[in-house]
């Protein structure tokens, strides 16, 4: 039996045309390259991607919704060591010199700010944390 015989190729391509991330329009492209007879292995070739999971984004799209198909499950993990409240309270502070907190620099680095981490919140985490930190502060 061939997967995807019930998904309506027009509605994937639908829906294609609407989405915002890239991560859903991969998997949309994979499932209308599928159903235009491109094998997995060539799929997983052209895209990256281990043969197990096209087959269980392929999966997934049989079973579910293509909404749901194409969103990333919940995956519980370790709880943030910074809750909301800490964060913008951080944010606030990088939106001040590091001159207001005692420190001898005019701009924010990565180590400065693993720093002011370590000594304001208590919580320690590794300057590439901290670079991806900063990144998610200053995109929320």
């Amino acid at each position: 039996m061939v997967k995807l015989d019930d998904v309506d190729p027009d509605e994937l391509r639908r829906t294609l045309a609407e989405v915002d991330s890239a991560k859903e329009a991969k998997r949309l492209v994979v499932a209308l390259d599928y159903l235009d007879d491109v094998p997995v292995s060539v799929l997983a070739d052209r895209y990256g991607i281990p043969r197990s999971t096209l087959y269980y984004w392929l999966d997934r799209f049989e079973t579910e919704s293509i909404e749901e198909a194409i969103t990333d499950e919940d995956r519980p993990g370790r709880p943030r060591k910074l809750d909301e409240e800490d964060r913008n309270r951080l944010r606030s502070h990088l939106d001040t010199t590091p001159r207001e907190y005692n420190y001898d620099a005019d701009e924010w680095t990565p180590e400065l700010v693993r720093e002011h981490v370590e000594h304001t919140f208590g919580v320690t985490y590794s300057v590439g944390h901290i670079r991806r930190l900063l990144r998610d502060l200053q995109s929320s």
